[in-house]
């Protein structure tokens, strides 16, 4: 059973471990060397994952695949993709292939802006503070300067600052809006500092020109902290082929009903929430892995791309699919606020790892890259959907993982991999299969 323990933080690792171990399991050496089996051979590599996060105890492994043949903007990609579901980089794989020969994805990077806040309560004259924010605004940037120095060197900054008066939805409430750029780091280390700069450069200025009274309750800094909601930071990709070109022979569907029935699913995904969260989740699939083999943030980059969807008032698909001059066009916009350097980038050896496969890009071919993971994506899983169904290719790639969870061994597998060739995959149609066959 668990208790309660001061000082946790302060033990050393093994401390740790035999502690959880002891008051946590049954089998405390079990348990203790199931941690210890999944150590970093290379002390020198276990000591940089341990120093990631506090009370690191192990490593928690995923699966490190790539995803070949990504023609992008007329070159060509081996993608990095870490991921646990069965099939996400098959599908990408299939897709990547099925694209390459009909022009593969182009990008178009709308802008790469990112926003801060300077959240304020203010109690007094609302145009008293507007003059104060007015003549004090060269004053606000001045403070950041040596924050900035270097940014602005690489061709990044500050862009604006706004007064914002928000008090008609919440009394007393202000903000300060500030855009950046943040050139090829992701920037949240950046912005935060110069937020919080200019927020106590406000107060200061505020009580030397008298903006508070003398218990200082007239103005208060709530909070300074940049937003991952980016819709200004966009990245657009698209494909498109001849509707002649565009076909299934393995369906015996023709261009036009294939295009026509992607086309339904994805208008329907445009009016109805449920069908769009999953959607959106597909799409995820592709981006998610790509995110983490490149050391940036998912957590980010998922609710930024879930409150775009939601910008005009109702959850909406990301994606949308049409018929332009007998071409079927597919495309996808979302806000990818990423980084190349800084970070995980600079630390993790897999990162440098992926960083390099993908030929060393800039923020804006990453942001390429993985807005044409997402969209491979999204047409792979809409291509089971509307001709053999999702669960077709999806438990076929799940057989091994159900294999696994019967322990079957090697003559098992080879004889259920053969056997569920052309018959449909379920845990209960495996566990039958095994339970009624002799190897």
């Amino acid at each position: 059973m668990s208790k309660k323990i001061n000082g946790f933080s302060k033990l050393s690792k093994i401390e740790k471990i035999e502690w959880i171990a002891k008051t946590h399991f049954k089998n405390p050496e079990k348990a203790r060397k199931e941690l210890e089996r999944h150590w970093n051979l290379d002390t020198k590599v276990q000591k940089t994952y341990d120093e990631f996060i506090e009370n690191s105890l192990t490593n928690f492994y995923l699966p490190f695949g790539v995803a070949p043949n990504f023609l992008i903007n007329e070159k060509y990609y081996t993608l990095p993709m870490v991921i646990e579901e069965s099939s996400v980089v098959a599908a990408a794989s299939n897709a990547a292939k099925f694209w390459c020969q009909r022009g593969g994805f182009e990008t178009k990077i709308v802008n790469t802006i990112k926003v801060g806040q300077v959240h304020l309560m203010y109690k007094g004259n609302p145009e008293r503070l507007k003059s104060f924010f007015d003549n004090r605004k060269n004053d606000f940037l001045n403070s950041t300067k040596s924050i900035t120095k270097n940014m602005e060197a690489r061709g990044g900054g500050i862009i604006s600052i706004e007064l914002i008066d928000k008090s008609d939805i919440l009394p007393y409430y202000f903000q300060l809006d500030l855009r950046f750029k943040t050139a090829e780091s992701m920037g949240a280390n950046f912005i935060n500092s110069c937020l919080e700069s200019i927020a106590k450069d406000v107060m200061i200025h505020a009580e030397n020109d008298n903006l508070i009274n003398d218990k200082k309750q007239d103005l208060e800094v709530v909070m300074s902290i940049l937003s991952n909601y980016v819709p200004e930071c966009l990245v657009n990709v698209m494909v498109k082929c001849n509707l002649k070109e565009f076909i299934l022979e393995e369906n015996g569907l023709n261009g036009y009903n294939f295009a026509q029935k992607i086309i339904n699913a994805l208008n329907i995904a445009n009016v109805e929430p449920y069908r769009a969260v999953t959607n959106n989740k597909g799409i995820m699939n592709g981006i998610d892995a790509l995110i983490i083999a490149t050391g940036n943030d998912f957590r980010a980059i998922e609710a930024g791309v879930h409150a775009y969807a939601s910008r005009s008032g109702q959850y909406q698909s990301l994606s949308k699919a049409y018929i332009e001059n007998d071409q079927f066009i597919m495309e996808l916009t979302l806000p990818l606020a990423v980084g190349t350097v800084g970070g995980l980038t600079n630390l993790h050896p897999m990162v440098n790892w992926s960083l390099e496969l993908l030929g060393s890009p800039n923020v804006e071919e990453l942001m390429s890259i993985i807005a044409s993971a997402g969209l491979a994506q999204n047409f792979a899983a809409l291509k089971s959907l509307v001709t053999t169904g999702i669960q077709k290719g999806h438990m076929k790639m799940h057989l091994l993982n159900i294999l696994n969870q019967f322990k079957a061994d090697k003559a098992q597998k080879i004889a259920a991999t053969n056997y569920f060739k052309n018959k449909i995959v379920s845990v209960s149609a495996v566990k039958k299969f095994l339970d009624e066959n002799v190897f």
